[in-house]
C-alpha cells in the first residue's frame, strides 16, 4: 500500500521525474554530469529546509522548473559540475556501500 501524498510532495517527485528525463535526454559523456547535478541539487535543497516550509518548498519548485525548461533545450549538451558535487557522489557511493544512509 503506497502513502498517500500531499499535492506539494506530488509537484516535487513530478519535477524530479522530469529533470531525470531531461538528463536521460542528453548526449551519453554528459548524462552522468546531469544525473550528479540533479540528485546533488534536489538532495541538498531537500536537507536545507524544514518539509513544513511551505513558501520555501513552493519558491524551490518555481526555481526548479525554471532551471529543468533552460536545460530541456536541445542546445544544452553539458552542465558544469563542482567539486563539490564530485566529493557529494563520492561519499554518497562509499556509504551505500557500507549499507548507512546517504546524507546531504
Amino acid at each position: 500500500m503506497s502513502a498517500r501524498r500531499s499535492g506539494l510532495q506530488k509537484e516535487v517527485l513530478s519535477l524530479y521525474r522530469r529533470a531525470l528525463r531531461m538528463a536521460n535526454s542528453k548526449p551519453p559523456a554528459a548524462r552522468p554530469k546531469f544525473m550528479l547535478f540533479v540528485r546533488y541539487t534536489f538532495r541538498t535543497q531537500a536537507a536545507a529546509i524544514s518539509s513544513r516550509d511551505v513558501s520555501a518548498i513552493e519558491h524551490l519548485l518555481r526555481r526548479g522548473k525554471r532551471q529543468v525548461e533552460v536545460y530541456e533545450d536541445s542546445k544544452v549538451c553539458d552542465c558544469w559540475v563542482s567539486a563539490e558535487m564530485l566529493q557529494w557522489a563520492e561519499r554518497e557511493k562509499r556509504q551505500r556501500a557500507e549499507g548507512t544512509e546517504p546524507s546531504a
